[in-house]
């Protein structure tokens, strides 16, 4: 098959997922777009690289960005800020059960004070807040669960066909060559294997979840066409997560999935302590498999070092600023610091490949613990949502835990357009109950609402 032929091909294929899908009875509000593009691109490629311009070659080339990609990030989070303020008493609700997360980015933007490049650290800072803006656009839907289910549907339509697509007939943008070994990686829609890994694992467990809700659904009139939607997308995920040879994303989505299917099980929500125990196991493995017996990697063909992630984190360490607030926000990797790791590490690392590691490097011991406490009331209002039978509360909790196992090997905690750490927000974010009487008066108010029946399924229930 030509490349022409199949792009009319995939082409075909995204829109029968969508027309598998869609959805009559109801409509969500025409914002979701907004947040919908902003994760596009962030799982993906920026604007400058998707039309191959000149890609960052030095250090010092990082502090100056790109201004094309400057502007549309700026305008997608001016729209998302018009559609918050149109929704002004939802919005404030939102804001007001989640000041632990306010707190943080409070935080991250005190310690630009102390940055080497405050400049820089702040326009970061607003690519951070702008992935916050585009959770609560998602969150302060007139029907919250739907819009997630479309967001995350809608990329998984496009993304994951596309990355196929890439790879097999458009090797020039599905791969890259190691400057080194010169071995083949397959990056899809991406730049790198580590984020086609990361939406397989966002898109997968999204999908399962959709599979399984319209499993047990036998009522739904299109349950058949949606059933066939979601899995083509699962078959597919499941063979780029070969391709993209991604251990960190595929091993966190082993240990996810079994999560998902317990907490989605309604004759166990009344076994909490269960589902303790088994989100401990699952981030326990990882850290038994990954720290205390690092021969166990040599079965999923990785060293004991983690692919030089070890010797990365004891030099990073040697060139740490203080230990109690960090180098500020998103300003470690800048300057001579990261000149001094790349003349010892030849492949360029940005990151030191552990969350944990990273905050604490960026915001020391202060940042550290208020990231403890944004994951503490974060893990406890999803267990809450699990409890009320919330319909989302099974897929936060999985992605909950692909949170806090990605970021044992991965930085992606309050990392700005980072699809992994987008998806954990979204978990993390508490979604108070909104009063029956409030949701027709809602509706008048948002001048993006697209809605024939409002339907707020985060009502307490009886």
């Amino acid at each position: 098959m030509t490349a022409g032929i199949a792009t009319i091909a995939y082409v075909g294929l995204i829109v029968g997922l969508y027309w598998l899908d869609r959805e009559r009875r109801t409509r969500t509000s025409l914002a979701l777009w907004i947040p919908t593009v902003w994760m596009a691109l962030a799982s993906s490629r920026s604007v400058s690289q998707w039309l191959q311009m000149q890609p960052l070659n030095s250090s010092a080339d990082l502090t100056q960005g790109s201004p094309m990609d400057a502007a549309v990030y700026a305008g997608l989070l001016a729209l998302g800020l018009i559609a918050l303020l149109s929704r002004r008493n939802r919005v404030d609700r939102l804001l007001r059960a989640n000041g632990s997360i306010l707190v943080f980015f409070l935080y991250c933007v005190i310690s630009i004070f102390w940055s080497d490049f405050p400049g820089v650290a702040f326009k970061r800072w607003i690519k951070a807040i702008g992935d916050f803006v585009m959770v609560l656009i998602i969150l302060s839907d007139l029907d919250p669960t739907l819009a997630m289910k479309r967001v995350l549907t809608r990329l998984a339509y496009v993304l994951i066909p596309l990355s196929t697509l890439f790879i097999k007939y458009y090797p020039e943008l599905g791969r890259v060559y190691g400057e080194w070994d010169y071995k083949a990686y397959y990056t899809g829609v991406t730049t790198n294997k580590n984020t086609l890994g990361a939406i397989c694992l966002m898109s997968g467990l999204a999908s399962v979840w959709c599979f399984i809700r319209a499993w047990k659904n036998r009522e739904e009139p299109r349950r058949v066409q949606r059933l066939i939607a979601y899995g083509m997308v699962i078959f597919i995920v499941l063979w780029l997560f070969e391709l993209a040879d991604s251990m960190t994303s595929f091993s966190t989505f082993l240990l996810a999935l079994p999560v998902l299917f317990f907490a989605d099980n309604r004759t166990n929500r009344s076994r909490t302590a269960k589902v303790h125990i088994l989100v401990i196991a699952a981030i326990g493995l990882a850290l038994f498999a990954e720290f205390l017996a690092p021969s166990l990697l040599s079965l999923v063909h990785r060293s004991a070092t983690l692919t030089d992630r070890t010797d990365v984190w004891a030099l990073a360490l040697s060139l740490r600023d203080s230990s109690l607030i960090g180098s500020g926000f998103e300003s470690f990797w800048l300057g001579p610091r990261l000149a001094k790791i790349w003349s010892v590490f030849k492949w360029g690392p940005m990151e030191t490949h552990n969350g944990y590691l990273e905050i604490f490097l960026q915001l020391g011991w202060v940042g550290l613990a208020l990231l403890g406490v944004v994951i503490a009331t974060g893990y406890r209002t999803i267990i809450g949502d699990w409890r009320r039978n919330r319909p989302t509360a099974s897929l936060m909790l999985a992605y909950f835990v692909v949170g806090m196992i990605y970021n044992l090997t991965e930085a992606a905690f309050f990392r700005m357009m980072a699809p992994v750490w987008i998806i954990m927000l979204l978990a993390l974010t508490n979604v108070p109950a909104v009063p029956a009487r409030q949701i027709t008066r809602a509706a008048t108010e948002d001048t993006f609402a697209s809605v024939d029946k409002p339907e707020w399924e985060l009502l307490p229930l009886p």
